[in-house]
């Protein structure tokens, strides 16, 4: 059983353990969230995956010299659980001092405990200081829409703002913005994001879609949770056929989040943006 948001890690302080302790791990239902958005968690209107990177991870090989690393996880979006991400921290800085004897066995742990808390076969990816020196930051696909003249006075989630062009032809585009700003449910603080929304249906009015997302500003949701409404919301308003929207969340604590949901694509690469 889930534990109440009052007992998670995030608002408790919290002793920093540096041997390998799996029980530090604690997960959130996803159910909750989505009951709120008549999302059916046995028929999911989406496919996708939650994109985690831990850039805090280190262990000791086994002579005891420190390795430092980068680590990718993979969270299926069918997942009944999630991972909280302060416990996620303190999970991984329990490595610290902990030995062993190869990346691949820090790899194959960190898949074991995972995917038996979220109760779903997670997938890692451990990358050395060399390898990940060598990625430069991207950008997301398609047209950028934060430079669309608008005014705005509403900073509470507004689907309303979500129509048709005026000329509701049919299209294909990928729309972002890096004006997503949510909060924390547990501690308030505030969560940066740039999103994207790729769809193929009538034409969305691209400022109405702009104020949409800034209308999360004073929003308090989990990242995947966010996510979410946001593409029920552009489904049920909009009614593309084809629909993703993806976050790209800066980091916290060390982590950031990013949230995949499609009706039709496969999830997009795991490219860090200028933020992250």
């Amino acid at each position: 059983m889930a534990r109440p948001i009052r007992k998670l890690p995030l608002v408790q302080q919290t002793d920093y353990i540096d041997t390998y302790t799996p029980s530090l791990l604690c997960d959130i239902p996803r159910k909750e969230g989505r009951e709120k958005l008549s999302i059916d968690s046995e028929n999911l209107p989406f496919h996708g995956v939650d994109i985690w990177n831990a850039y805090e991870i280190s262990w000791l090989d086994s002579r005891g010299k420190p390795v430092v690393a980068v680590a990718e996880i993979q969270i299926p979006c069918s997942s009944p659980l999630i991972v909280e991400s302060k416990s996620l921290k303190l999970y991984l800085n329990s490595y610290n001092q902990t030995r062993f004897n190869s990346k691949q066995e820090v790899l194959r742990t960190l898949e074991s405990d995972l995917s038996i808390l979220v109760r779903a076969p997670v997938l890692v990816k451990v990358r050395s200081e060399s390898q990940f020196g060598h990625e430069a930051a991207g950008e997301l696909p398609g047209t950028c829409i934060d430079n669309i003249d608008i005014d705005v006075d509403c900073y509470e989630v507004q689907p309303t703002f979500l129509t048709l062009d005026e000329n509701p032809v049919k299209s294909a585009e990928s729309l972002y913005s890096h004006l997503l700003k949510s909060n924390c449910p547990v501690t308030n603080q505030p969560d940066w994001a740039s999103v994207v929304v790729q769809y193929a249906g009538p034409k969305i009015d691209r400022a109405g879609l702009l104020k949409y997302i800034i209308s999360y500003r004073s929003h308090s949701e989990f990242h995947e949770q966010c996510i979410e409404r946001m593409f029920m919301d552009i489904m049920a308003h909009c009614k593309p056929e084809h629909l993703t929207v993806y976050a790209r969340y800066v980091r916290r604590g060390g982590i950031d989040i990013n949230p995949f949901r499609s009706n039709y694509e496969e999830p997009m690469a795991n490219i860090r943006l200028f933020r992250q």
